[in-house]
């Protein structure tokens, strides 16, 4: 595997507020990295920073370029997206004419490929293209967000609680489609309040608590990981104590 995004030392602060300490993470290609943790731990906050919505302190690489002086538009370019944890879709904007924005910085090939694949990976967008985004289910305006995301080609997909208020079909749903984007070559940083959900795909994963990562490892060692099971998985590991 080669290295996608490294994070090193990462510092984010709401003025005096420390929100975000001393974080360090990476994320390999064709990886799926999973982060999980209560609300409030800083997860959005991490998410935010990497995509430079918000300023930190610390290094963060992608591809092997530092992006301490790309804006976030550059940052796009260069293969990252963030789906945000409220999808921020244009409402009174067609699905396809919300698709067509996530290719503002690609080719007219491309473009066209990128449709092709979104729709292949989300057949009710293609169902829907005409529609108006905020007529959608909550399910599809997560499926447009992620297409919409997808349509830059990114190297590196983050996604921040993709699950969030979703009925469990369609979150299975969800999950099925990240792990073939992982296929198709897109390595995705998943940030998840579904931990159960979220270790059963993902490679590896970070527990984060106040501001900190506490755990990482192989995600099915952090799955058997007692601590976890008992905080985030709601049960106990049979033998633990």
């Amino acid at each position: 595997m080669s290295g996608l995004l490294s994070v090193s030392d990462v510092h984010v602060a709401y003025g005096k507020v420390e929100a975000v300490r001393s974080v360090t993470l990476d994320v390999a290609g064709n990886e799926i990295v999973t982060i999980i943790g209560a609300n409030g731990a800083g997860k959005t906050t991490l998410l935010n920073a990497i995509m430079g919505v918000l300023p930190l302190n610390g290094r963060v690489s992608f591809a092997g370029g530092d992006m301490a002086r790309m804006d976030i538009e550059d940052r796009v370019a260069a293969g990252l997206s963030l789906v945000p944890e409220h999808r921020e879709l244009f409402a009174t904007m067609s699905v396809e004419d919300n698709l067509q924005l996530g290719a503002f910085r690609v080719a007219r090939a491309q473009a066209a490929r990128s449709f092709e694949h979104v729709y292949t990976l989300f057949p009710r967008l293609k169902e829907r293209r005409k529609q108006l985004a905020g007529t959608l289910s909550g399910g599809e305006q997560q499926m447009l967000a992620m297409g919409r995301a997808l349509m830059g080609a990114p190297k590196l997909l983050m996604l921040d609680e993709p699950s969030l208020g979703l009925a469990p079909i369609i979150v299975a749903d969800i999950f099925r489609i990240v792990t073939e984007l992982r296929r198709a070559g897109v390595s995705v940083l998943l940030v998840e309040q579904n931990a159960i959900g979220a270790l059963k795909i993902a490679d590896r994963a970070y527990v984060m608590e106040l501001g900190e990562f506490v755990l990482s490892g192989q995600a099915s060692v952090i799955a058997a990981d007692p601590r976890v099971a008992a905080s985030y998985l709601g049960f106990e590991v049979e033998g633990a104590g």
